[in-house]
């Protein structure tokens, strides 16, 4: 099957399950958000000196193709998706962010100033992925602002995959 399908001529795209959906639809715009992190993470793993890091980045994006799946189903097809055996964004995922950065806190010691993205290629591109991951984390808060039934941990996760990106930037440096 060729990926030129034509099908999203007229300025649709297509959601699990056949669902049709405009290209602007704030569902689209959130896994777009989320597609443009999973190739920052990828460019910062490239980029990456230290084996640590290019192994967090390489679990993130594993875990951004379970966030990506969900967001690409309607809440109201969720329990199909999890019956056909797709996993959801859980705080068992969130829980492992959560241990990368109390890892790397505790190697760390307290910074009191701004960081000044750029002190090498690796770091500059974590801080990149993370403001990435800022938007994706906008994006979703818009959608889940109109969508109240879309799993709230996803937001979570967003949130804490930033604050562990800005401090694998800082371990980078």
């Amino acid at each position: 099957m060729s990926i030129v399908t034509k099908t999203g001529d007229d300025g649709s795209t297509g959601l699990m399950y056949n669902r049709r959906v405009s290209k602007c639809d704030p569902r689209v715009e959130a896994c777009g958000a989320v597609d443009e992190l999973n190739a920052a993470l990828g460019l910062a793993r490239a980029s990456a000196r230290l084996p640590f890091v290019s192994d967090r980045l390489l679990e993130m994006q594993a875990a951004l193709v379970v966030l990506m799946g969900e967001l690409a189903v309607r809440p109201d097809d969720l329990p199909r998706y999890a019956r056909d055996g797709f996993k959801l964004v859980s705080p068992e995922m969130t829980a492992k962010l959560d241990l990368v950065a109390g890892e790397i806190e505790a190697q760390m010691a307290a910074r009191k100033e701004w960081a000044s993205p750029g002190a090498n290629p690796g770091s500059a591109a974590l801080d990149m992925a993370r403001t990435v991951c800022r938007r994706a984390e906008r994006r979703v808060c818009a959608l889940q602002e109109n969508n109240p039934s879309q799993n709230r941990e996803i937001l979570v996760f967003l949130n804490r995959m930033s604050d562990a990106l800005w401090l694998l930037a800082r371990r980078a440096e």
